[in-house]
């Protein structure tokens, strides 16, 4: 079965997919009981030639099997032992343990604190994250790793109050105190904002107002936001640059935002409208030819911008609804989920809608159009933050 997986990863490799493509990476969960062990998984990640991944712990058979790839690796603080961290000694340890051993050979980048802390129910994980982030920095100060590896925390888009229009985006009222201190923590380290965008879940909620075509990347006349004039094509771009205004409202305008999770589930409930093959393939073929192109977001169009796909593997012990076991690009087999349109890459964009931006969504005064100057003096403007809309 190997044999198998590999010949279609090699035809991604054949058809340029992933090659050259330097801001892309996976999700690499392994909630599951059928999946491939880590080496197969490694041979499948360089015939795809990607060099960016992201788990969900610190699996010693994972970092083991990534030594000496080059592959770019971001391990994860489990939210459970959250409260130990805070405690400088038990932090060293942790990173003394879990670290020390495999790097340089494993070429770990990136520390998350965390999953999706900050919207959690708990609020005292919720007020455990910063400090936990400050002993792990400081045990990686001690142990001279502190400039290899950068440290955060992967956020939800539940973190916001507000995000559309992109430019009225702002953090929750409530995480104004902790966001600041992680926030403040991320400019000092120079590490970037983690955060899980999903268009998926908002067609989801409200299939009938959202154009299918608007959260799948297909060619649509787009929203403009009537305070920057800038056209956006797409939800996940709309998302990520109201993370953007809502970092700069609280003072840290240039702050880099990766996307850490971003996919389509390939099944669902039936009252998860919209998780369907076509879609999934969809989303996720047009995904990968914008990140052919290491483009930026509207607001930062020169800055490419850094996706991680979820996720490699469709996971069959993850709790939840049906959607939750089937992000995978592949079978836990090693064989495909779906088929990607690999041939179609290097034309036009996939389409499965002709549906159209509603009224709603695109004010009548404002023009589809924008110009550069345009976009460099909405940054500057998020930066000073001199914004029309309040939270």
């Amino acid at each position: 079965m190997i044999h198998i997986f590999l010949l279609y990863a090699l035809c991604f490799s054949d058809f340029g997919l992933i090659h050259g493509v330097e801001a892309l990476g996976v999700n690499y969960g392994q909630i599951g009981n059928n999946l491939l062990p880590p080496q197969d998984v490694l041979a499948l990640l360089n015939s795809l030639e990607i060099t960016k991944t992201r788990i969900y712990d610190t699996n010693p058979q994972v970092l083991t099997a990534f030594a000496n790839t080059g592959i770019e690796l971001i391990v994860t603080v489990e939210n459970e032992i959250l409260d130990d961290m805070m405690d400088p000694q038990q932090a060293l340890q942790w990173v003394t343990t879990h670290i020390k051993p495999y790097f340089p050979a494993t070429r770990i980048t990136g520390i998350s604190v965390g999953n999706e802390v900050f919207t959690s129910s708990d609020s005292s994980v919720i007020a455990n994250v910063v400090p936990a982030m400050v002993s792990i920095h400081g045990a990686l100060v001690q142990l001279g790793l502190d400039s290899y590896i950068q440290v955060s925390t992967a956020s939800s888009l539940g973190v916001l109050a507000n995000s559309f229009p992109p430019s009225a985006g702002c953090f929750r009222s409530d995480l104004a105190g902790v966001m600041s201190q992680f926030l403040h923590f991320l400019w000092n380290t120079k590490a970037p904002f983690w955060i899980n965008a999903y268009p998926y879940f908002a067609y989801k909620d409200d299939p009938n107002r959202i154009p299918l075509d608007y959260v799948l990347f297909n060619p649509n006349p787009g929203m403009v936001d009537p305070y920057t004039k800038l056209n956006y094509d797409n939800m996940l771009y709309a998302q990520v640059d109201a993370v953007i205004f809502a970092v700069s409202r609280m003072g840290f305008g240039g702050m880099e935002v990766r996307v850490s999770e971003t996919g389509w589930p390939s099944k669902g409930d039936p009252n998860e409208y919209g998780a369907t093959l076509q879609n999934a393939a969809t989303y996720n073929t047009n995904l990968l030819r914008r990140q052919m192109k290491n483009e930026g977001t509207p607001l930062r169009p020169g800055q490419r911008l850094e996706v991680y796909v979820f996720a490699l593997f469709n996971e069959d012990m993850k709790p939840g609804p049906t959607s939750e076991r089937n992000y995978g690009l592949y079978k836990p087999d090693g064989t495909m989920a779906y088929n990607l349109g690999i041939s179609a890459l290097s034309t036009t964009p996939s389409s499965t809608s002709s549906s159209s931006i509603p009224s709603s969504l695109t004010p009548a005064s404002i023009s589809l159009t924008s110009s550069a100057t345009q976009v460099k003096q909405a940054d500057m403007k998020a930066w000073n933050i001199g914004f029309l809309y309040t939270c």
